[in-house]
């Protein structure tokens, strides 16, 4: 991966992601996240919420505290003093992946009863990247319309969906792409993403 390194004066935010794991289906995509930021340039802050922890036990064999250990700091959900809840730590900015329906309602009206959201709702007010890996289909109406608010705040809203040009042969590079487009909002560059190039096919 090739990145900008980070500066800590005021003008440059660190290197710092805040990194919000909710309990939708799709663990994996914040896991594999943290995987690929391990031993980065990026310092990594992970929330989990609760829910997240039993999604753990039913979609992986993993234990909380191994992926816990991935992040550089962690902080509870429930731990509105940590500091990602104020808007002097200064950050990059959040991804939610996966970010549940609930998770997403809560960002979009402002409402921060957990750390996921208040985090979520500093990166908005600071105007810094927020990028929601929502995972929930069919949509109803509420989702569109909080979709809509979120985009409107300037967060980014950005499903998880295969990119079949990349040919992808297993799950895992399915999730590697997605979170490589992801890590591309934030001037991150995974080195084996897949690119669109019309005539890489007919060269090879």
């Amino acid at each position: 991966m090739t990145k900008s390194r980070g500066h800590t004066d005021t003008q440059h935010p660190p290197s710092r992601l805040v990194i919000g794991i909710s309990g939708a289906s799709g663990i994996i995509y914040g896991i594999r996240l943290l995987e690929l930021l391990k031993g980065s340039m990026i310092e990594t802050h992970l929330v989990m919420s609760r829910t997240a922890e039993l999604t753990l036990a039913y979609e992986t064999e993993r234990k909380v505290a191994a992926v816990k250990a991935l992040a550089d700091h962690c902080h509870g959900n429930d731990d509105l003093a940590a500091p990602i809840s104020s808007g002097s730590f200064l950050t990059l900015g959040m991804i939610v992946a996966p970010c549940s329906a609930k998770s997403l309602a809560e960002i979009a009206c402002g409402v921060t009863p957990t750390l996921i959201a208040r985090a979520a709702d500093v990166v908005l007010k600071e105007r810094r990247r927020l990028v929601l890996m929502l995972r929930e289909t069919p949509l109803h109406l509420g989702h569109i319309r909080n979709m809509a608010a979120v985009t409107e705040m300037g967060g980014i809203v950005a499903p998880p969906v295969p990119a079949m040009y990349a040919q992808p042969q297993s799950i895992e590079q399915m999730v590697d792409q997605s979170l490589g487009r992801v890590l591309d909002l934030f001037g991150l560059h995974l080195d084996h993403v897949t690119r669109w190039d019309k005539d890489a096919k007919r060269r090879g």
